[in-house]
């Protein structure tokens, strides 16, 4: 309800609040949490990374290739199960923000059912990690030690799914708090474990590191669902009834949203794959100081990640109440903000490439001195792209918010793979 004009203009009664400053308070209340989630679930991998850097150049080098093998395919069932977001945001803004029954639990069944899925399809690739890397000229030593790693790792892909599935509906249902919680207990029980196993008397080294993370990712989705079988607020949803039970029309419509979404997940994460397959063939060094740079790049990149995921929820809810003027505003404001921070993303990699550099890798560990200099000439690169890759990022999240994929789809296919692969390929062949 508002203060009439007459009311405002004799001062008794308060002016309306602008739109624009509502909304972007609603969208710092999301989006604040969804980042710190974002932060804390990329910090198991960084935080991985920086255990295996512990251990010297080849082990970082050979989990910097089962990672990002595991990421190129994990980031695809990713996108396949994002479609979540957008719908349970769609069914709960129809009708003056009452979700018809059922909806949510509908949604949220067939993202799980997805989830599951897609790791059966996906897992068989992974045990063959170092046959593959082999086939692509990797070092045989790195190749050997990265399939010891993803052959552990690979197990992570099941909750890491069912989890962000419940996550995307919680957030739907502006309801961040839940995996935030678990997601920050989560991070040092990561590194707890992991350097317990790695280095301490289990003595299991790079596949301590991998263990630490399946085991911590598990306990994580048993935590999550606690916390929603238990919070009164999500009671009607239900969202773990006949949880056995096929939702054709669901699962159909889920996938059919969430397909393009993956397809330019992979579009993008293979860019990166390709790139540290290629930088391994030029050693481990190159291949160490790219896998530090690319950490350095996804801790920032997390950030507009995580205002796009609050875009689409912001988006996703104007859009279920065919609110034009909602609409608009809720993706300026994100683009907006993911611009700010990526700007000074960029200005932070610039002025201080070694100490960042130096959160993920020991200067003492075996071969680190040569690293750093690398390193620090990658992270000029990463400031280049970092803020086109942010505002991007925020402007998908937005497009999904309007179950818009398959456009999107298409730029990335083009942008990534008609244009960046080849011409990336040039400069190598021109610098080799």
């Amino acid at each position: 309800m508002t203060s009439s004009p007459s009311l405002a203009a004799s001062g008794l009664g308060r002016p309306p609040a602008s739109p624009w400053l509502d909304e972007l308070r609603a969208t710092l209340r999301l989006s604040g949490p969804l980042v710190l989630i974002n932060l804390a679930q990329h910090g198991l991998v960084a935080s991985n990374t920086v255990l295996l850097g512990r251990l010297g150049a080849e082990p970082i080098a050979a989990g910097a290739l089962a990672t990002s093998l595991y990421l190129l395919l994990f980031i695809g069932g990713i996108g396949l199960t994002s479609s979540v977001a957008p719908l349970v945001a769609e069914s709960v803004g129809r009708e003056a923000g009452v979700e018809r029954a059922g909806e949510v639990r509908r949604t949220v069944r067939a993202g799980l059912w997805v989830g599951f899925l897609v790791t059966l399809a996906l897992m068989p690739v992974l045990w063959f990690t170092e046959e593959l890397l082999e086939l692509l000229r990797q070092e045989p030593a790195v190749a050997r030690d990265a399939g010891r790693y993803m052959r552990v790792l690979q197990w992570w892909m099941i909750p890491a799914l069912a989890f962000m599935v419940l996550k995307g509906a919680l957030a739907a249902l502006q309801r961040p708090g839940p995996p935030l919680a678990v997601s920050l207990a989560a991070l040092p029980l990561n590194l707890g474990l992991g350097a317990f196993l790695a280095f301490g008397p289990p003595q299991l080294g790079i596949v301590g590191v991998a263990l630490g993370t399946v085991i911590t990712e598990f306990l994580a989705l048993a935590a999550l669902v606690l916390v929603i079988r238990f919070d009164r607020s999500l009671h009607r949803h239900r969202m773990f009834a006949r949880l056995w039970r096929l939702d054709p029309e669901r699962l159909a419509r889920v996938v059919r949203i969430g397909l393009p979404m993956g397809v330019a997940g992979i579009a993008e994460a293979g860019l990166f794959e390709a790139a540290t397959v290629a930088m391994g063939t030029f050693g481990t060094v190159p291949l160490a100081a790219h896998a530090v740079t690319l950490q350095i790049a996804a801790t920032c990149f997390m950030v507009p990640n995580g205002i796009g995921q609050a875009a689409t929820v912001r988006v996703g809810r104007a859009y279920g109440a065919a609110d034009r003027a909602a609409l608009r505003r809720a993706g300026a404001i994100a683009l907006w903000l993911g611009f700010g921070f990526m700007v000074a993303c960029a200005v932070v990699q610039l002025v201080a490439p070694r100490a960042l550099i130096g959160l993920f890798l020991d200067a003492g560990a075996p071969g680190a001195a040569s690293v750093f200099p690398v390193a620090a000439g990658f992270l000029v690169f990463s400031a280049l792209f970092a803020i086109s890759d942010g505002v991007q990022s925020v402007a998908l999240g937005a497009l999904r918010g309007l179950q818009d994929t398959k456009v999107p789809m298409l730029i990335a296919l083009t942008g990534y793979w008609g244009i960046g692969v080849p011409l990336g390929a040039a400069l190598a062949w021109g610098a080799g």
